[in-house]
């Protein structure tokens, strides 16, 4: 298409002005009137995500199952389906080490879903969360579910360590522990490095420089501070009560909590993963828990029960290439899950793309030719946290924010996984 599209001049050229309606946190509970569905298509009744929780932070008192249940409960409460009505849930979950078996069924019945409803747990990295959803889509396209719950879950804070020779005997000398976290969620298994080091090689391949890293990780905390301040995040935020100790009140967790950290120190931060290298802590994602989740039907179903909806899935796509540039993949997703849903790149008013390192942003941007005004407009995983089995499911709950907010139609959620992958979905704001 060449190598600028033809964008609308303005972050809100063309369009209305957003109604009061749409800035209420009815804009995730509330949409299109049920007569105008299509019977065979895929409409989110609602949506709802725990704040993100700092590492070993607000929310390390509890479990990713625990922190499932209260984003499934939310979102089916915000959309008025019963627990008796869900036929299937799917959650995305990467670090499923010392959690007990069955996260995904965990974290349904600790919601009150009944013993009856079928549960599966996806691993796709930090695609997990977005894969959860398309399969759901799929459930639905297929008629082999009529309500699905899909999303993801998951606390860093409570991965265990390892001791891989325990089980035959560490019998003379030093035996090592092994991060889990790291292991299982953070590690390049083809390379054997960090995946930060992948960063690096996008960063060298595409030519992205240390500064640009910084201004994107700057414009992130920026984004994200005045969204929180504005209560833009207020409608996807279900608040969680943490247990405190003595006679004290239950402290409620009701906001992002990286988000308040400075970013003034960006410019000093040490190389995190090569001597020289340009990614820093400070321009990548957090270490989080948090969890999120939507509720899936059919046009039909909800035309049947009488339940308003949000928006419509109109478009899916999974791509992937060498391990080590999966930071590029979600450039390849992307104009494939429009291609499916039959949407222009230009007719696009909002993107949320994971901030697994600011240089993904940077690298996918340049090769999208994206306007960053409509990229991750209330801030990223940089400045919110990235709790990588919920964050594919973090992002499309808060691009339903941001389409509500400016009254746009059309979104797109983009997420990179290890391993070369990336998963992304279209949405239609009904």
């Amino acid at each position: 298409r060449g190598l600028r599209h033809p964008w609308r001049s303005g972050a809100d050229a063309g369009r209305p002005p957003a109604s009061p309606a749409m800035r209420a946190p009815s804009i995730l509970r509330r949409g299109l009137s049920t007569h105008a569905l299509q019977p065979d298509g895929v409409y989110i009744v609602a949506a709802a995500r725990t704040a993100i929780g700092g590492f070993n932070g607000s929310l390390a008192s509890l479990n990713a199952p625990k922190l499932g249940a209260h984003a499934i409960s939310a979102a089916l409460q915000r959309g008025g389906v019963t627990a008796e009505e869900v036929d299937e849930v799917y959650m995305g979950n990467v670090l499923s080490a010392g959690i007990g078996q069955a996260p995904t069924r965990q974290a349904a019945l600790h919601a009150g879903l009944s013993p009856s409803v079928i549960c599966t747990t996806v691993n796709k990295v930090c695609a997990s969360g977005m894969k959860s959803v398309m399969i759901g889509a799929q459930q639905i396209q297929l008629g082999s579910a009529g309500v699905v719950v899909a999303g993801g879950m998951e606390s860093m804070t409570n991965v265990p360590y390892y001791l891989p020779k325990a089980r035959f005997g560490a019998r003379m000398g030093d035996s090592v522990m092994v991060d889990g976290m790291v292991k299982d969620g953070l590690w390049d298994p083809y390379n054997e490095f960090h995946m930060g080091m992948c960063a690096e090689a996008c960063a060298e391949t595409h030519g992205i420089s240390r500064e640009d890293q910084d201004a994107h990780a700057r414009e992130s905390y920026r984004r994200a501070q005045e969204a929180t301040k504005a209560g833009k995040f207020d409608a996807e935020i279900t608040p969680i009560e943490i247990a405190t100790k003595g006679k004290k009140p239950a402290a409620p967790v009701t906001a992002d909590e990286e988000v308040s950290n400075d970013p003034s120190r960006l410019a000093s931060a040490r190389p995190a993963f090569k001597k020289d290298g340009t990614v820093t802590a400070g321009n990548s994602s957090t270490l989080s828990d948090g969890a999120a989740a939507l509720v899936l039907t059919s046009g039909a179903r909800a035309k049947e029960k009488g339940w308003p909806v949000v928006a419509r899935i109109i478009g899916y796509a999974d791509a992937a290439q060498e391990p080590i540039k999966f930071t590029t993949s979600p450039a390849l997703a992307i104009p494939k899950a429009l291609k499916r849903a039959g949407v222009d790149i230009t007719e696009v008013d909002a993107f949320e793309i994971n901030e697994a390192f600011s240089v993904v942003s940077v690298a996918n941007n340049r090769l999208l030719n994206l306007p960053e005004d409509r990229v991750n407009v209330l801030g990223g995983a940089v400045s919110m946290g990235h709790p990588i089995g919920a964050s594919g499911a973090r992002i499309i709950v808060t691009l339903l924010s941001v389409l509500g907010q400016r009254g746009g139609r059309y979104g797109v959620a983009g997420i990179c996984n290890g391993g070369g992958g990336a998963s992304a979905v279209v949405v239609e704001r009904l």
